[in-house]
């Protein structure tokens, strides 16, 4: 899948993470995303021309013009994005799941010292 074009960085998960949290009848626009996820224009904007460009997402603009404002460009997932983005987040899981927390091992480490294990 195109996932391996796209770095899963904590701007990218968040953007993502917005798409997914929208409700279709009320799909998110370029601005409202900046909010969403505390990010700047400057980051939010490349990652979404980005998942644009893997076919992650699709967008359109508002048909009618509104008074006082640009229109709006709305954002949502494709089909093929919701499986990407799902199947993305779950491989970068399991790469960053240890198998025992620093905490974890320390603890194990000392119970060997205290048992006169340790080495």
């Amino acid at each position: 899948m195109a996932s391996s074009r796209l770095r899963l960085t904590k701007p990218t998960l968040a953007v993502l993470e917005t798409l997914a949290d929208a409700s279709p009848d009320d799909p998110p626009w370029g601005l409202r995303i900046c909010e969403l996820a505390d990010l700047g224009s400057g980051t939010v904007y490349p990652i979404l021309e980005r998942l644009s460009e893997l076919g992650w997402i699709e967008s359109w603009q508002e048909t009618d013009q509104p008074s006082g404002r640009p229109r709006r460009r709305y954002y949502r997932f494709t089909d093929l994005g919701m499986r990407s983005m799902v199947q993305a987040v779950a491989e970068r899981r399991a790469r960053r799941t240890r198998p025992a927390s620093v905490a974890e091992r320390a603890e194990h480490f000392l119970s060997q010292v205290a048992d006169g294990k340790a080495q």
